[in-house]
C-alpha cells in the first residue's frame, strides 16, 4: 500500500493492514500484518506502529528449517529524500537511526514491513538454544541421532601448530 504524503489529514491515520511483501532470500510463511500511526508535521512524516509475521529459517546448527515469529515495534520518522542530496556525508549517530526518507511523495508499506524482517532476521539462527549441531566427521543430525565418530577438540588457535608437530614428526 502506497501513502501519498500530501493526503495525510493533520489528525494524522491509523492504518491496519495484511501484506506479504518479497524479500530476497526470505520465506514468509505467514502473511505480515501491520498497525501504524501515521502523522505529518511539516514535510517530516511519523510511523509508529506494531509489525507481526513469521518467516522460515534454517538452524546454523542442525541445518533444518524452522518458523520463526516476528513480532517489532516501528518508530521511524520520515524526510524528503531532497534533503539528503542537500547535506554533508556524516555517520549516523545512534538516535538518528530511525531516520528514513521518501520519494516522489509516498511511503510504501510494503517497504516498512521489509524493514521490520531484515532487521529481526538474527545472524546465526538457531532451531532452538539447546541445539547440537550435526557431527563435523559424519554430519549426523545430533538432536535425533548419536554417532560413534571420535571426537578430538582442538583449539582453532592452535591448530597451525598440530600441523608443524605432524610435519616434524613425519620429517624425523
Amino acid at each position: 500500500m502506497k501513502i501519498e504524503i500530501f493526503e495525510i489529514p493533520e489528525e494524522g491515520l491509523d492504518i491496519e493492514l495484511e501484506e506479504t511483501p518479497e524479500v530476497d532470500g526470505v520465506k514468509i510463511t505467514q502473511s505480515f500484518k501491520a498497525f501504524l500511526r501515521i502523522e505529518k508535521k511539516a514535510h517530516e512524516v511519523f510511523v509508529d506502529g506494531l509489525v507481526t509475521g513469521e518467516i522460515e529459517l534454517q538452524c546454523s546448527r542442525c541445518l533444518r528449517e524452522f518458523r520463526q515469529s516476528i513480532r517489532s515495534l516501528v518508530k521511524v520518522i520520515y524526510h524528503p529524500i531532497e534533503e539528503l542530496n542537500k547535506e554533508e556525508l556524516v555517520e549516523l549517530k545512534s538516535e538518528e537511526m530511525d531516520i528514513d526518507f521518501y520519494k516522489e511523495g509516498y511511503i510504501d508499506t510494503k517497504d516498512i514491513i521489509r524493514d521490520q524482517i531484515l532487521l529481526n532476521i538474527p545472524m546465526k539462527p538457531l532451531c532452538s538454544e539447546n541445539c547440537k549441531g550435526i557431527c563435523p566427521v559424519c554430519g549426523t543430525d545430533l538432536n535425533e541421532f548419536t554417532c560413534e565418530c571420535e571426537k578430538k577438540e582442538i583449539d582453532p588457535r592452535l591448530a597451525s601448530l598440530q600441523i608443524l608437530l605432524r610435519r616434524m614428526k613425519a620429517n624425523g
